[in-house]
């Protein structure tokens, strides 16, 4: 059985969402209060309605509690209609609500209505340029929770030829390689331990936050 979400907030992020949960087979109900963004979105979605989320009898009529995750991405323009559309989402029973946020206290607040993730994508896809800019061969990065993250990232001069056994990299670093991608075509192999690594290589690594830093600052 397809999993079903609730969208609701369709500008770019939630859009976004919306097309790549469809794209996995996802059942998708998409909300607005703009129709020109729902006739966009009824193109992607299985059902996409207009309405201002704010209304309480008409979202309940969404059943977030038979969903298997809510997801609140209204934008920065109508911080006040996040938090109302939030707070009621939850009790309506949203067994799983993520929420966008545009700042610290916004954040905060969502939590406090009882937002389960809070998401900023602003943020989060600033800080990830801010790192492929900073650090060498970083070529992109993608938060795991708030404790893990995974990064691709080019092999350094100094590791070519080398095993991860050699590297040591668990050890030295706390990074797990999870995959190798070798070739013009990217092709995607799993770590061997004693196979020497290649010029060109791209680790995919997971990791603390601020690990691969530590091993690029120093290679």
């Amino acid at each position: 059985m397809a999993k079903q979400f609730l969208i609701i907030g369709l500008g770019q992020f939630g859009i976004s969402v919306a097309r790549s949960l469809a794209e996995k087979g996802a059942e998708i109900l998409a909300v607005d209060a703009d129709a020109d963004r729902v006739r966009v979105a009824a193109d992607l979605v299985d059902d996409a309605v207009v309405f201002d989320a704010t209304d309480e009898q008409a979202l309940a009529r969404t059943a977030p509690d038979r969903r298997d995750a809510c997801v609140c991405a209204i934008g920065s323009e109508s911080k006040e209609a996040s938090i109302i559309c939030s707070a009621l989402l939850r009790q309506h029973g949203a067994k799983r609500l993520i929420a966008r946020a545009s700042d610290p206290l916004h954040e905060r607040i969502l939590r406090l209505v009882g937002a389960h993730e809070i998401v900023n994508p602003d943020r989060e896809y600033g800080e990830r340029l801010a790192n492929r800019l900073i650090y060498q061969g970083v070529i992109g990065e993608m938060p795991l929770g708030e404790d893990l993250v995974i990064t691709e990232f080019s092999l350094p001069d100094a590791f070519v030829g080398r095993t991860l056994i050699e590297l040591a990299l668990p050890r030295r670093f706390s990074i797990t390689i999870v995959a190798v991608r070798r070739g013009e075509s990217r092709v995607i192999l799993m770590p061997d331990p004693n196979a020497p690594l290649e010029a060109g290589d791209v680790l995919v690594v997971v990791s603390a936050p601020g690990a691969v830093a530590r091993l690029t600052e120093r290679y």
